[in-house]
């Protein structure tokens, strides 16, 4: 048994509570006690003069496979040959010795998910995984560290694809070539469904196609559509097509959200919205602004803040809250955004996102407020484990 004395405990539910007590067991959070008294636990943590959170969560990277130091020919996140490539799977791909796990540890981020890129129409499955990337002193495979996958199918509207399939000659070279590919990526889906189906009437066996086959769940719900779409054209086109095929789907980037914050309130479109501490280095970015989390907050649509690592270093996910509460988001808000918010835009919020009995023991120990860019994670606990103590 371990005992967290909390002199200041940020729920992750909106609220603070004083001078408690956090008891951890078996990798779960066993009980929150009223005041500082460990009652003979194995090991304390004396974090009566700081803050404790939850561990924040970044719901959209590409760390382990962007790796930090790695020349961009060894990025193993778009395999950009054909656009429309469901079948990948990321978490063929996660490298665990990635520096930039250290570095979230460091930050207070104990889950992400790490995506395929956006270089093509359909990218390929996601993964949900825990930050620590060691046990007993060895090295985790990336099973060890998984929370959920596939966690969503990751696509891509705007300027990304277009960029990369007009270069090659290929379907798309517009806006309009976009929307038919991932529209005609999921007829094809249903149609082989079609297919198995009349093969197993008869008591035949179906031949296999791995690229239809991973979009049946999404075709079935069991699996959002996670696209990339930063315009405001290109979130209704995400919107547009989910509509038609009655699938789950989350819009990544929400760029320009706050132009028609109304519209994703009216669909409840769960956003996750960044890499906003960037510059704009491309046309669909060209509005990007701090308002943005603001003005969805203000309009009632669910949202989490996000760093696409390595598009911003993952360690300043917290710096990212700061600047959202300088453009006027209410500080409560911001912390949600990174931890029971962005639970719930990834569909794990059982498991983790607040400080409450039964869930997954994901802490972290602050020297200051946390949506202060000058205090730092001095402890970082996962699933009970302390994985990362700043000296």
């Amino acid at each position: 048994m371990k005992a967290i004395l909390a002199g200041t405990l940020e729920t992750g539910l909106g609220t603070t509570r004083k001078n408690v007590t956090i008891f951890l067991d078996k990798g779960k959070i066993a009980d929150i006690a009223e005041g500082l008294d460990p009652k003979g636990a194995d090991e304390v943590v004396d974090a009566s003069a700081l803050v404790v959170t939850p561990g924040l969560i970044d719901a959209h990277t590409h760390i382990g496979t962007y790796c930090e130091g790695f020349p961009v020919g060894m990025a193993d996140a778009n395999d950009m040959v054909n656009p429309v490539a469901p079948q990948l799977r990321i978490l063929d791909a996660v490298y665990q010795d990635d520096t930039a796990f250290e570095d979230a540890l460091a930050g207070g981020v104990t889950c992400v998910q790490t995506l395929p890129g956006s270089g093509n129409i359909i990218g390929g499955q996601g993964a949900i995984i825990k930050t620590s990337t060691s046990v007993n002193g060895r090295k985790k495979v990336v099973e060890e560290m998984l929370v959920r996958a596939p966690s969503a199918m990751k696509a891509a509207l705007g300027e990304n694809p277009i960029r990369v399939y007009t270069e090659k000659g290929k379907l798309p070279n517009t806006r309009m070539g976009n929307a038919a590919l991932m529209r005609q990526a999921l007829v094809d889906a249903e149609n082989y469904r079609s297919k198995q189906n009349q093969a197993k009437a008869k008591n035949e066996a179906g031949e296999r196609n791995l690229q239809h086959e991973a979009m049946l769940p999404v075709l079935d719900g069991e699996l959002p559509l996670c696209v990339h779409a930063h315009r405001c054209d290109d979130i209704a086109t995400a919107v547009r097509i989910a509509k038609e095929f009655s699938i789950r789907y989350t819009v990544e980037h929400c760029t320009e959200g706050h132009l028609i914050a109304p519209f994703l309130a009216e669909n409840k479109v769960m956003a996750a919205v960044g890499p906003s501490l960037t510059g704009k280095p491309k046309m669909e970015l060209r509005n990007k602004t701090w308002d943005t989390p603001v003005v969805l907050w203000k309009a009632g649509v669910h949202f989490c803040i996000i760093t696409d690592h390595p598009v911003i270093p993952i360690e300043h996910l917290s710096v990212c809250l700061s600047l959202a509460v300088r453009a006027g988001l209410p500080r409560e808000e911001a912390l949600r955004a990174v931890t029971l918010s962005a639970a719930e835009h990834l569909g794990i919020a059982g498991r983790v996102g607040s400080v409450e009995k039964g869930k997954d023991a994901d802490l972290v120990v602050w020297n200051g407020d946390p949506l202060d860019a000058r205090s730092r994670a001095v402890v970082t606990i996962i699933d009970g484990e302390t994985v990362y103590t700043r000296s």
